[in-house]
């Protein structure tokens, strides 16, 4: 027993504990095989947005008159800094004014990350501020809050964006702002959910009894044990987030041009030449469609992971083996 005991502790010492990253991952791309495209999809969205300067052939606003509405691979011409003339492709062809398509889809991916992340992060604050009042506290705040939280959700989503951005009028910080405070509050009651079933677990009453202070439960206790919902509400809000800033701009009601948004570059060039130059209206719609499809599939990948009532089974979308039932 000595030696079966030395051996055993010789053996934990010299192997080291696998990373939860590296054994997620590995999850990742064993069960859920849609979910890690869409995570794929997810990173080379960030990369081209951090990236894009790099990535781009030039400027998003560049014009060259001579080349409007150039064809995908159609070629231009340019003189370098010794004014020697110089040919080049458009990858995705150019637009109306001469302007490089590939390079406004680019400079739009960086447009997409910053609204997406930066709503979305103020959505996820209000959510669990709203949240977790509402559910930890009960009575009067919850009804309240809920309340509140029905009335705002009685409204359409596209009449509140809107009104609310006539208001304020169209710009990027405007749209994070009111973008955040839609999927904030409407957000709010899955995590007043989370925390209605988390506040009655044996170790909240044990805090509770021993005198700990509100603040203490709320941020020792409750928010790390339902962390696993608020991540997938952050990535399914993304996705919502990025197609919300699309519509406005659709409408002339997000970030105004020349800013290469995305549904701006569907409005103002798709709209007018699709039947001229189809490229224009595809081209924008496809980038829009893989990255919003990419990022759902991501997030319902990370609720099947992360949720411990589907662990071990197949998800939405298979992968999983079923467990060898035991034979009685």
């Amino acid at each position: 027993m000595t030696e079966a005991t030395a051996s055993a502790q010789g053996l934990a010492k010299t192997s080291r504990p696998r990373s939860l990253v590296l054994e997620f991952l590995g999850r990742l791309f064993r069960e859920k095989p849609l979910g890690a495209f869409g995570a794929i999809i997810f990173l080379i969205l960030l990369l081209t947005g951090i990236f894009a300067d790099f990535i781009a052939t030039e400027g998003f606003n560049v014009i060259h008159p001579l080349d409007k509405l150039k064809p995908p691979g159609g070629e231009y011409t340019y003189f370098d800094a010794d004014f020697n003339k110089q040919t080049g492709t458009y990858l995705l062809g150019s637009d109306q004014l001469g302007r490089d398509v590939f390079s406004r889809i680019v400079y739009g991916a960086r447009i997409s990350v910053i609204i997406a992340f930066s709503a979305t992060t103020l959505s996820i604050i209000i959510s669990l501020t709203l949240g977790l009042m509402a559910g930890f506290f009960g009575g009067r705040i919850d009804m309240a809050s809920q309340r509140f939280v029905d009335a705002w959700m009685s409204f359409p989503d596209l009449i509140i964006l809107i009104v609310a951005v006539s208001i304020l009028g169209p710009g990027m910080w405007q749209v994070i702002l009111v973008l955040g405070l839609l999927y904030g509050i409407a957000g709010s009651r899955i995590v007043r959910g989370a925390v209605l079933s988390t506040r009655e677990n044996m170790y909240v009453h044990a805090a509770q009894t021993i005198g700990a202070s509100t603040p203490r439960i709320l941020l020792r206790h409750i928010l790390p044990n339902i962390m696993a919902p608020v991540i997938v509400l952050f990535t399914t809000r993304l996705a919502a987030v990025i197609l919300a800033e699309s519509g406005l701009s659709f409408l002339g009601l997000g970030i105004p041009p020349p800013a290469p948004s995305w549904g701006g570059m569907l409005s103002i060039e798709g709209k007018s030449y699709m039947f001229l130059a189809p490229w224009l209206a595809i081209l924008p719609g496809v980038a829009l469609t893989i990255v919003v499809y990419g990022i759902n599939m991501f997030g319902d990948a990370l609720r099947d992971l992360l949720d411990p009532r589907l662990r071990g089974g197949g998800g939405r979308y298979g992968g999983g083996k079923p467990r060898n039932k035991r034979r009685t």
